[in-house]
This record gives structure tokens, sequence and C-alpha cells, in this order.
């Protein structure tokens, strides 16, 4: 990382580029440049054939300065410190606090990189680059830049190392509601890197951040437990309970088509839960006057309304078998 500066006093963790990085990427910008340059050279000398001498020089320098010199600087300013090559690298050039290069650092970077790049064939700087802390060429130290990595490769996520077993649930009723978020934060941090810290400033680092913990939850950690062991049984107890919230919201979302009664459970083959083993009353226990006995209940094991009685006599006296909708016949 470097320690680059910026105005407002803060530190960013840059990471400058290296000479294999630099040099792939610049030997990219220059077969592009060069490739440009030559077909320009031989557009530009089938076209100025009939002029004199004087005048195919001055055409050549100006070529040359154009396309050796003012594309590269050109390209610089207007992309913000990505050429073709530092793009396909993933490179690219900032000012030395970090902030986007503008005309004149890429002016005095392309005016150097002449020198020591295409009159000396790189030497110049490939040895200001391995002397340099930051990998910096002779036109960086001129213009006040530097060339750092976009892409860098991302840290792997470390998970929090679990509480052990006869500490979980242990705080299930441990206020947590006064503990702020920065705090929450550094405890997970440490959670997940105390393995690389030494020992004794780990132990220090944990202890403190239990000592914050105890001030806001008003619980002090069991006798002989390590302040390490009670902030990750902490740490569990709020992921389960962020765990279990997000549950409840998701389950409560099934509203108004799965509603049984008042919102109650639902047993097997679709019984409200309250519904008895021997068979309770379906809907307001007996039916009406003149409808067989048993009309309305309901079988708690098969959740499936039943006419207890087949041979009772409903509607005026007609026989026959009641229908086996749970509802009584009209009388």
């Amino acid at each position: 990382m470097s320690g680059v500066v910026t105005g407002d006093a803060v530190v960013l963790g840059l990471r400058p580029a290296r000479l294999p990085s630099r040099a792939l990427a610049l030997a990219i910008d220059l077969v592009v440049v060069w490739t440009v340059y030559l077909l320009i050279s031989v557009a530009l000398a089938m076209a100025t054939a009939s002029l004199d001498e004087a005048a195919v020089m001055a055409v050549t320098i100006a070529t040359f300065l154009l396309v050796l010199l003012g594309a590269p600087i050109a390209v610089e300013t207007l992309s913000h410190g990505r050429s073709l090559g530092k793009l396909a690298c993933g490179l690219r050039v900032v000012r030395d606090d970090g902030g986007p290069i503008r005309f004149r650092h890429a002016l005095v970077r392309g005016a150097v990189g002449v020198v020591e790049i295409l009159m000396t064939f790189g030497v110049v700087a490939c040895i200001a680059s391995l002397v340099s802390e930051r990998g910096r060429r002779i036109g960086d130290v001129f213009a006040g830049t530097l060339v750092v990595r976009e892409r860098v490769p991302a840290a792997r996520g470390t998970a929090v190392p679990p509480p052990p077993p006869w500490l979980v649930g242990r705080f299930a009723e441990l206020d947590l509601s006064a503990v702020p978020d920065e705090l929450w934060l550094g405890i997970r941090q440490y959670l997940t890197r105390m393995r690389q810290l030494d020992p004794a400033a780990g132990r220090a680092l944990a202890e403190r951040l239990a000592d914050e913990l105890v001030a806001r939850t008003g619980t002090p950690p069991p006798p002989g437990v390590p302040a390490a062991e009670y902030l990750a049984a902490v740490v569990n107890e709020r992921q389960a309970r962020d765990a279990r919230r997000a549950f409840a919201a998701g389950g409560g979302a099934t509203g108004a088509g799965g509603r049984t009664g008042a919102g109650g459970p639902v047993g097997p083959g679709g019984v409200p839960a309250g519904a008895g083993a021997g068979g309770a009353a379906g809907v307001g226990g007996p039916g009406p006057a003149g409808s067989p006995a048993g009309v309305g209940r309901v079988d708690g094991a098969g959740g499936v309304r039943a006419v207890e009685d087949s041979g009772a006599v409903g509607d005026g006296g007609r026989g026959g078998t009641p229908p086996a909708t749970g509802f009584a016949p009209p009388g």
C-alpha cells in the first residue's frame, strides 16, 4: 500500500504499479502508437511526393510531434490517466494526492517520456522505476504523478468464528438496542482477524471491546469466560435475532391469500389447529333445526367434514344421505 495523503489529510491505500505491469502497458502503447505513426507516414509520403524536400521534412516533424507526443498526451488527458495499455493492464495515472491528472501533468509526462523512453529505449525509465520506492519514473517525479493499480484482487470474506456450544443462547435476554453500529463493526473485524494478531495485543483488544460492550448492555460476561468467546457469543446472538426477524417478516407477507379464521395456524388436512382430535364443532356447533345429528362436525384426524348419522331424515321427511359438505340442508 502507498501512503498517499490527500488535501484533507486522508491517507489513501493505493497500490503503486511495479515495473513489470508498467513495462507491459508501455509496450502495448508503443505498438499502437508506432503502428499509427507508420501508417500516417506512408499516407503522407504518398500525398507529399510532389513537394520539395523542406516541405516533406516539415510534414515529417509535425507528424512525429503530433502522433508520438501529442496523441499520448491527449489520450491521458481525456481518459484521466488511462491509456490503451494501462486500461488493458488495470493501471491508471493519478496525482500525488490521488486525484485525476490534468493536461499539464500529461504534458510533462509526455515531454520527459520522449527523452527517457523513446531516445534511450526505456533504459532510463526502467532504472528510475527500480530505484523509486513507489515505482515512479522521472516524468512522474517532475509531473507530480503516480501510476497505481486499479484492479486489485478482492479480499476473501472471512466468517465470524462461532462461540463455544455451551455459550450459544446464553445471552438470549440481552438488550442489544444500545450497541452502536461502529462497535459491532469493530467487534466483527476483531473476530475475523484475531488469529492474525499478536496474542497479547489481541487479548488486550478483546478486553477493551468487551468492556465497551458491557457498558452498552449492562450485562457482564459469565465468570471465567474469555473476552473473545464472550464477543463471539454476543455476535452470534445478534445474528440469530436478525435471522428470526427476517424469517418472521417473510412469513407475515403471506396475508390475505392463506388466512385461516383470525390468522391462526393450519393443521393437517386444512383444519385449524384449534380443532380437537375427537372432532370439534365445525361452524357454530349443532346445525339448524331438522338437520341430522352430527352435521357440522369435523374429524380431527383427517380434517374431513362427515355426517355421523347417514339415516337421518331431513327436509320434510325425505330419506336419503345428506350432502357431505358439512352444512345442514334447509329445513
